[in-house]
């Protein structure tokens, strides 16, 4: 079966690149600004030679951007037409994101036009924009025309009308994460587009059902990974085996902890589907890196053993018990052993292990991510103060990730419509799958 190749924009450390490179395809190179991010995203994916990644002479492979990309690299990038099958990218959601401001003249939201101007260059056959579900809520009326965003209008919006213009059939819908075996409650709002030509008319007509061709492989693609369909797989199925509880504690000697611990690793008698899942390329009984444990103090671990006894499980802390304790934090939540995560973020404090008094580690937050235990992330693990604007830690990397099981299920689906050819002319697929992909899978 013929592969096609990538671009991943604003990659970050390479969840979604990872997931379309475990479906076959070929990396081309990927923008990330972050360096730290970069680092590990070059680490695992491009220099490790685990996977199928050809990145050009031309193009150094470093942190950049998208701005410096068609600033210094446009006749290249011409010379790509037609050539490339696939632009993937999420740009930075935090302009979109309804947790902040969704402020429409947030600079960053002009990357999603950089974005569009590479893709008009390009001309892939396909594209996939992952982004935050408030990508496609209405901003909030403002003062500010600085993009010419109209507030009653969603981004996603004109997005589409952009793309459209260019000749793509577009598709978009939310997904949860969970329902392809991801164990997180993280909805995500997905843009899936194939390119038609500026010609046809199924371009003026409604929004194509790629999301909806998508959603319909899950069944599928759970199957081929051993997982189920009927229950999503959750907290402790992923994360048993990384409990610190009985286990000696030894210095970890990862970068910059000298004053931390990690648990021992203790390979389990009995693994769960995911946690074999997530182990593949491991050597036996390997441990994987980023356990650093929190140098929580003693008052903190009272505190997280009190909030063991007298929280719900699975629900955010209330403001009726923040009040009574004295604390401001809103946002920690005691995950629910036998149910999926809420959504894993950038802050590592958010979160509160199911039955230990602690917060999750680096890779705990990789695995309800459904990062791979031989994905190493580089680079320091935390950075507060004015740093936190500018830099890409660890847990930061973590929780800017696509996951990779979720791109995975994108990359089979779309090697399915790269061999079928146009939308207009291909059959429907059954279960988006062909027979022959749903056999290698099995």
């Amino acid at each position: 079966m013929t592969k096609g190749c990538f671009i991943d924009l604003f990659a970050g450390c390479g969840g979604l690149s990872l997931g379309l490179l475990q479906a076959g395809w070929k990396g081309l190179f990927a923008i990330e600004k972050s360096p730290l991010a970069f680092e590990t995203y070059k680490h695992n994916l491009v220099d490790s030679q685990r996977f199928n990644y050809s990145w050009p002479s031309w193009f150094p492979a470093q942190a950049t951007t998208c701005s410096q990309l068609l600033e210094k690299y446009k006749p290249k990038l011409e010379s790509l037409r037609d050539q490339v099958d696939l632009i993937v990218g999420g740009p930075p959601c935090q302009g979109f994101s309804t947790a902040g401001k969704r402020n429409p003249a947030d600079p960053r939201n002009k990357l999603t036009e950089e974005y569009l101007d590479l893709v008009s260059i390009i001309k892939p056959k396909y594209l996939v924009i992952e982004n935050v579900a408030g990508f496609n809520a209405k901003f909030k009326k403002t003062n500010s025309d600085e993009l010419s965003i109209p507030s009653d209008i969603p981004y996603a919006e004109l997005v589409k009308a952009r793309l459209r213009k260019l000749g793509y059939k577009v598709s978009s819908g939310l997904v949860n994460c969970s329902l392809f075996g991801v164990p997180q409650n993280r909805i995500r709002f997905l843009m899936i587009c194939e390119y038609v030509g500026v010609e046809n008319k199924v371009v003026k007509s409604q929004d194509g059902g790629l999301v909806g061709e998508f959603l319909q492989t899950r069944g599928g693609f759970l199957a081929s990974k051993k997982l189920s369909v009927s229950k999503p797989v959750s907290v402790k199925s992923a994360l048993s085996d990384l409990e610190v509880t009985g286990k000696a504690l030894v210095q970890c000697r990862d970068v910059g902890s000298n004053n931390f611990k990690e648990a021992i690793y203790e390979r389990p008698l009995n693994r769960t589907p995911y946690q074999s899942l997530m182990r593949r390329g491991m050597a036996h009984g390997a441990a994987p890196t980023s356990r650093r444990l929190a140098n929580h103090k003693e008052k903190t671990v009272e505190y997280f053993k009190l909030l063991h006894k007298i929280c719900v499980s699975g629900k955010r802390l209330t403001k009726k018990t923040r009040e009574d304790m004295g604390r401001k934090k809103h946002s920690l939540t005691l995950l629910h052993p036998d149910l999926p995560s809420p959504t894993i973020t950038t802050l590592p404090d958010d979160i509160l292990h199911y039955n230990e008094p602690r917060i999750l580690t680096v890779r705990e937050n990789a695995r309800l991510q459904s990062f791979p235990d031989w994905f190493e992330f580089q680079g320091k693990y935390t950075t507060g103060g004015v740093n936190r604007k500018n830099e890409c830690p660890r847990y930061t990397q973590v929780g800017n990730a696509v996951p990779p099981l979720l791109a995975e299920a994108i990359g089979i689906m779309l090697n399915c419509l790269l061999q079928n050819g146009n939308s207009t002319k291909r059959p429907t697929l059954k279960n988006g799958f062909d027979h022959n992909q749903e056999k290698s899978l099995a």
